[in-house]
């Protein structure tokens, strides 16, 4: 019979007591042993020690960058399994190197962003942050023929196929939309798999009532939505973005808002957070939200639960469900 692996935690203990529950913390258990200590501090000699047992390091929001250096404490670890999204900022190139496998709850944290971006873009739909504003200050106006308003024969454009802009995609299929998307990756026939039409990203933008970002914050799409994109989406367009704020140009999306010309519905901007008085808080057909749309309180549960199904697969031999490879890390989040 094998020997059990043995798995450290690495993460605020606020986030492990939301991400592993008593219930979700016996079934890790029994699939491998997991040690006391919670470790924040890879300098600190009692994790120095517990690294050196270490088969599986478990991660999560807090959890500090895994470099050589930590690596060198840790000559057992074969597997590193994130309770969280992006890998990217504390997991350093040697861990690829070393061949250690790497897994993320980028899937489970896509589902609640996937449900708030939803959510946005019907309200969007129906001018309902622009409307609860001039009700607010104006009184009660009646809408109800306004041909601006409702979702039904609307056009949705979703910028980025990714896990997130898949969900959305297949959320909003059967819907009263007609749903493109751009993704210079995806193959047309995947796209109306999704029940989109694949288009570039400009006509996309021409063509769309309501645009969803979803695209990866990478150099290349720094500013995806500029200056002159954003003149390319028609008056009275909403832009919803719930990947990063930096695909968006903010001094130009501001310009266009305080025209009245586009709303926004933003969970991510650029700066985040933003300054108090920041215009994007301050102009009534912008919504703006504290980046809220991914897992969170209750839902960080999924994460945890994700993990310790990728625990139950490694041990049993079977593939990572989330794995990441070095190459992935050139197009993901």
């Amino acid at each position: 019979m094998p020997a059990r692996r043995t798995a450290l935690i690495s993460m605020k203990p606020e986030v492990r007591a939301l991400a592993f529950p008593p219930d979700l913390l016996d079934r890790l258990r029994r699939a491998v042993d997991v040690q006391d200590l919670v470790a924040t501090d890879f300098g600190d000699p009692r994790v120095r020690k517990a690294l050196a047992d270490t088969d599986i390091l478990i991660t999560g929001w807090g959890c500090p960058r895994v470099d050589a250096a930590v690596l060198a404490d840790a000559p057992r670890l074969a597997a590193v399994l994130h309770a969280a999204g992006s890998v990217k900022g504390h997991l350093g190139p040697e861990v690829w190197e070393r061949g250690i496998a790497v897994s993320s709850a980028a899937g489970a944290n896509a589902v609640p962003v996937a449900e708030f971006t939803v959510g946005a873009i019907r309200l969007a739909g129906k001018k309902a942050f622009r409307l609860a504003a001039r009700y607010r200050d104006s009184g009660h106006e009646d809408h109800t023929l306004d041909p601006s308003m409702g979702n039904a024969a609307r056009t949705v454009g979703v910028v980025g196929a990714s896990r997130i802009g898949r969900l959305v995609l297949r959320m909003l299929a059967g819907s009263p939309y007609r749903l493109l998307v751009s993704d210079p990756f995806l193959k047309p026939a995947d796209a109306a798999a999704l029940g989109a039409e694949l288009v570039d990203l400009d006509t996309l933008l021409r063509a769309s009532d309501i645009v969803s970002l979803h695209a990866p914050a990478l150099p290349e799409t720094r500013h995806l939505l500029d200056v002159r994109r954003l003149a390319l989406l028609p008056d009275g367009a909403v832009v919803v973005n719930t990947a990063r704020g930096s695909l968006v140009d903010t001094e130009a999306l501001v310009e266009e808002c305080a025209r009245g010309r586009l709303d926004a519905v933003l969970d991510v901007t650029d700066p985040e957070p933003l300054p108090l008085g920041h215009p994007l808080l301050t102009l009534p057909n912008v919504q703006v939200t504290p980046h809220v749309a991914g897992a969170m309180g209750s839902e960080i549960r999924l994460l945890g639960e994700y993990v310790v199904a990728e625990a139950e697969r490694l041990v049993r031999g079977e593939p990572l469900a989330g794995r990441i490879t070095a190459g992935d890390l050139q197009h993901i989040a």
